[in-house]
């Protein structure tokens, strides 16, 4: 369906990175470093949720929704907003593959340039001088929706391929606005999109395609950039597993959480933060020098890089994937790696069990969540994603994998506990490409679990009933073992349309 956007004071037309670089510079809030990008201090730290909402007459139950004449009355005031201010045009593909590219826009206040150049660098470049869109993100951070939580409104409208964001300032709102939208189509297409990073890791038996799923804050990033045998990144955050097992990207660059970023532990992400042509958004500064250990302002810094400033895959066609990885940042019983098979696999996609982090607001931050598929922008019923995971399974076979990123015996301030650490889950996924790990079953859940991997000496790390026991807590141990079987049923009996092999792969 084409869309004539809403006419403005004026409309700067594509620009380049650098007119837009520099557009962003005019910002009060925007400020340069040692390192010749910008870093631009936001109000809005992180996605609202809470203000996000489908357009529709007919509700699903499950996300949050406004009737159709609602949608109509918010997008006439923003008309009436826009026709008063300079606003600024980008095109681009999300995906880069011709046999499935979508051609998006933004159309954002000149005032927020930044989001702009960010999204710029995260879209694929349009081979056409003009590009017809067929999902569109109009994006006014000034412009308040009185009733709203927080005065804020994301409207998404499906079937028109528009997202509408109010009063927001902060980018992923852009970035989501497109791939929410693009999480439809991809269904629709009889694929499932996934909230997944993508990587190729070349082993003595060929190269290794591993896709890695989970909730913003949990990892992803890392893992995915994380070089095992000189693995390449292909991906950061979300890719379509189709019917004929083809995978396919959606982003040119990435948007990487910036808290706690060093050399020594992530040297592939952190010089591309640290580069003129990354964008940094509510990361600490001092003069012009920045700190990513200061969580005083939030803990949600983020930063932006095209690929091109690293070694990547990105424009790689993927013919298929090898295993797939379920993120889940916990600080329990679950051990750093699991296999799951068949319906389990299925299962433990649906539960998309993890503890929260700032990048879903101070409401989830350190909580224990459950989102199905790690993926809190699919815009349809839960069900779908489930059941449509379980049918890829069983016509195109990958190995699945739960990997805790997180701890394993209790929390930060538990002496008791182990941290799984950044080379543990490394030598994890180098272990899953090769190979190399021997397995048991776990008399608990009944998914196998490491018995040995190589460059791990922690076999507590990998099988937690045995930390547990040593500090003498087995009785603790079988008690959340029975809470988390429980819960784990009741959870997934609230999906009505999900398969009851799923739902059975639990109890």
């Amino acid at each position: 369906m084409l869309f004539r956007l809403p006419d403005a004071k004026s409309v700067v037309e594509n620009p380049d990175a650098q007119a837009l670089k520099e557009l962003a510079a005019r910002m009060p809030n925007a400020k340069p470093t040692r390192y010749g990008n910008l870093n631009v201090q936001t109000e809005v730290v992180n996605r609202s949720k809470g203000s996000t909402f489908i357009v529709t007459d007919e509700p699903d139950g499950q996300n949050q929704a406004i009737p159709r004449e609602e949608g109509e009355r918010w997008a006439e005031r923003q008309d009436d907003y826009i026709a008063e201010q300079e606003m600024v045009v980008v095109d681009g593909y999300i995906g880069n593959d011709p046999e499935f590219r979508v051609a998006t826009r933004l159309y954002i206040e000149a005032a927020n340039a930044n989001i702009a150049g960010m999204q710029q660098q995260l879209y694929f470049t349009p081979d056409e001088v003009e590009l017809e869109p067929e999902l569109t993100v109009i994006y006014t951070p000034h412009l308040k929706a009185d009733g709203y939580p927080d005065d804020r409104l994301i409207a998404v409208d499906l079937e028109q391929g528009i997202t509408r964001v109010l009063n927001s300032d902060y980018f992923g709102e852009s970035k989501k606005g497109g791939l929410r939208m693009w999480n439809k189509l991809v269904y629709d297409s009889g694929g499932i999109p996934l909230h997944a990073g993508c990587k190729i890791i070349p082993t003595e038996g060929g190269k290794r395609v591993g896709l890695i799923v989970g909730l913003s804050g949990t990892g992803k990033t890392t893992t995915t950039f994380t070089r095992q045998n000189g693995s390449l990144p292909v991906q950061d955050d979300f890719v379509a597993w189709m019917p004929n097992g083809r995978v396919y990207a959606t982003e040119n660059g990435c948007f990487a959480k910036t808290f706690g970023l060093n050399p020594e532990d992530e040297p592939t992400i952190y010089g591309a933060v640290t580069q003129p042509d990354s964008y940094l958004e509510n990361v600490s500064q001092h003069g012009d020098d920045v700190d990513f250990y200061d969580e005083s302002y939030t803990q949600n810094g983020r930063a932006t890089f095209p690929f091109r400033v690293i070694e990547s895959a990105a424009e790689r066609e993927i013919d298929g994937a090898d295993f797939l990885l379920v993120l889940n940042k916990n600080d329990n019983v679950i051990p750093a790696v699991a296999k799951l098979e068949g319906p389990q696999a299925a299962a433990f996609f649906m539960l998309g069990e993890t503890k929260g982090t700032a990048a879903g607001g101070a409401d989830e931050a350190g909580k224990a969540l459950r989102v199905p598929g790690t993926n809190p922008f699919f815009p349809m019923p839960h069900d779908l994603q489930g059941n449509r995971f379980l049918e890829l399974l069983e016509d195109q076979p990958l190995e699945v994998y739960l990997l805790n990123t997180g701890r394993v015996g209790g929390g930060d301030d538990d002496d008791r506990s182990k941290k799984v650490r950044i080379k543990h889950s490394s030598a994890i996924v180098k272990g899953i490409a090769e190979g190399t790990i021997e397995w048991e079953r776990d008399p608990d859940f009944g998914y196998l679990v490491a018995a040995s991997v190589p460059g791990i000496d922690d076999v507590e790390v990998l099988q937690p009933r045995k930390l547990y026991d040593r500090t003498g807590r087995l009785d603790q141990y079988t008690a959340q073992v029975e809470r988390l079987k429980r819960e784990r049923a009741e959870f997934l009996d609230d999906f009505a349309s999900l398969s009851d092999e799923i739902v059975a792969a639990v109890r």
